[in-house]
């Protein structure tokens, strides 16, 4: 069946790992949209402060503690939405971190925990979501990775839960298409993005680790996630340098593995020590940005993800411009025999 979605205007919009990063970004274009908004993460302090900046700028928001590796959490996080707005259109499984260091140097405990996060935390968002989604209709995404398509150095662990994800979120696709459920189900696949996401991830390194370019500002996942909660997407990989990176990963994989291996050991160590403790096991109060540290060019658009994401107005610009050389043509103006 196909499914129709609201407006974000008439949504409300569930956000998990709501208190930094693409979360928060997400967060607040969907209360600038009109959208109400619920933001959760393990973060009390954080979260307040983002409800607080929304209310204040005319959104409509509130919060839950709770962390997403807790099933009985996330239930709780969509009883309070329907019982503060009436309804839930939109969950956002967005929570995750990561751990920088050789497969064989980390810890199984950290391991674990990484994958409660990334893996668990989506199921048990999802699992929460279903039952408000499937009985009144919307939309619910997934935040994997580029990497939930290819393996990368140094991020192992990482790498693994976006590969998991990946099979969940194809899966239950599959099984919800086949029961006729009015849900979209949608993966966003960010290249790199300029979040505190290197400061909050564990590091074996010895340093603060960064990202390899090319590397997008938040609002540009923020834009992809919103749209996909308008109108049903399947995978969305955001930024020309995650369509490049799963062109090159399909096509010549060898080829990937050299560039990996030539750029991403050194590329993704900085000179700088880390000054302080990981989010691995817990929050990180008073941290609550959308943009890191990374302090080279970051790229607040992507072409190929807007074209990706509005197909119609970009075959209506190809044509209108097709249209427009065919009668700068037939005047002459290109010249001719």
């Amino acid at each position: 069946m196909r499914v129709r979605l609201k407006p974000i205007n008439e949504q409300v919009v569930v956000i998990t790992g709501g208190s930094s990063g693409i979360g928060l970004a997400t967060a607040r274009r969907a209360a600038r949209m009109g959208a109400r908004v619920v933001l959760t993460s393990r973060d009390a302090v954080d979260l307040e402060q983002a409800v607080d900046r929304i209310r204040a700028d005319g959104g409509d928001a509130t919060y839950v503690t709770g962390d997403v590796a807790d099933l009985e959490a996330m239930k709780r996080v969509a009883e309070t939405a329907v019982r503060e707005f009436g309804t839930l259109d939109t969950w956002v499984n967005n929570a995750g971190v990561s751990i920088y260091g050789r497969l064989e140097e980390v810890g199984p405990m950290d391991a674990r925990r990484l994958f409660e996060t990334n893996y668990w935390g989506v199921v048990h968002g999802t699992l929460a979501a279903l039952p408000h989604l499937r009985a009144r209709g919307g939309a619910l995404i997934n935040v994997g990775s580029i990497l939930s398509d290819t393996g990368y150095p140094l991020q192992g662990h990482y790498a693994a839960s976006k590969h998991a994800v990946k099979g969940f979120t194809d899966s239950l696709r599959l099984e919800l298409e086949q029961e006729g459920a009015p849900i979209s189900v949608t993966l966003i696949q960010p290249a790199a993005t300029d979040t505190p996401y290197p400061e909050h991830a564990k590091s074996y390194l010895g340093v603060e680790p960064t990202h390899v370019p090319p590397v997008y500002a938040p609002e540009v996942v923020a834009r992809a996630i919103l749209r996909s909660a308008e109108h049903p997407e399947r995978n969305v990989l955001v930024g020309g340098g995650a369509k490049l990176f799963n062109t090159v990963e399909r096509y010549a994989p060898r080829l990937g593995d050299r560039f990996k291996e030539a750029t991403a050991f050194t590329g993704q160590r900085t000179e700088r020590p880390i000054e302080e403790r990981d989010i691995l096991f817990g929050p990180r109060p008073g941290d609550g940005r959308e943009r890191g540290h990374y302090q080279g060019h970051v790229m607040r658009t992507s072409a190929y993800t807007r074209a990706r994401l509005h197909r119609g107005e970009t075959l209506l610009a190809l044509a209108i411009a097709g249209a427009a050389v065919a009668l700068l043509d037939r005047a002459g103006v290109f010249g001719g025999d």
